[in-house]
């Protein structure tokens, strides 16, 4: 297999991932890796289905002890190359797996702020993710109590690895989800924005 096809990736993905917000969040990572990886010259299928399967054990293996080891694991002997096996690897900061690639440094960037970006449009009048300015993740990055599970020190140290300015990182991501709201239930509801 070594680079697995956009279809294979998703076959693995559904095979143990049944959560819709996990599959959300898989699309939605996948299409910040194809947007950045069109933006930095790099192949867009490799980089997309290294975002659709970073997370693919976590919902049998959530422990930090086993995600995502227990998914570079299943993914070896499925075949699926080093480089991408290498950057799942790296998307957490409790592996001490190196970030060494381009791809993987993106990885860490996109993840938590993916999941960032779409709680910040689910509480907007509208929920669409297009419509969520950039000002308002960065105040939202201040509280605390919104959207707790996400880590603010991640999404600020993934724009710094990129050598991007953090609010062209969130604008930048914004955008390439706002390709795919309709996949991920972020293109409005039509109420007032």
């Amino acid at each position: 297999m070594s680079i697995p096809t956009r279809e294979e990736a998703w076959a693995i993905l559904t095979e143990y991932t049944q959560s819709d917000a996990l599959l959300k969040h898989a699309l939605s990572v996948e299409a910040a890796m194809r947007a950045y990886a069109s933006r930095a010259g790099a192949d867009p299928e490799l980089w997309g289905v290294t975002g659709l399967l970073h997370d693919f054990d976590y919902e049998r293996y959530p422990s930090l002890e086993d995600h995502p080891f227990r998914g570079s694991e299943i993914l070896a002997e499925r075949g699926v190359s080093e480089e991408i096996r290498a950057a799942i690897l790296g998307h957490g900061n409790h592996t001490g797996v190196a970030r060494e690639t381009p791809m993987a440094r993106t990885l860490f960037a996109v993840d938590e702020l993916c999941g960032f970006l779409t709680a910040c449009a689910l509480v907007r009048p509208g929920k669409r993710v297009a419509d969520v300015p950039v000002k308002s993740v960065k105040k939202k990055m201040k509280d605390k109590a919104f959207a707790r599970g996400v880590n603010r020190d991640d999404i600020r140290q993934g724009a710094e690895e990129l050598g991007v300015d953090l609010d062209a990182h969130i604008e930048f991501v914004r955008d390439a989800l706002a390709g795919v709201a309709a996949e991920l239930g972020l293109e409005g509801d039509g109420s007032a924005t």
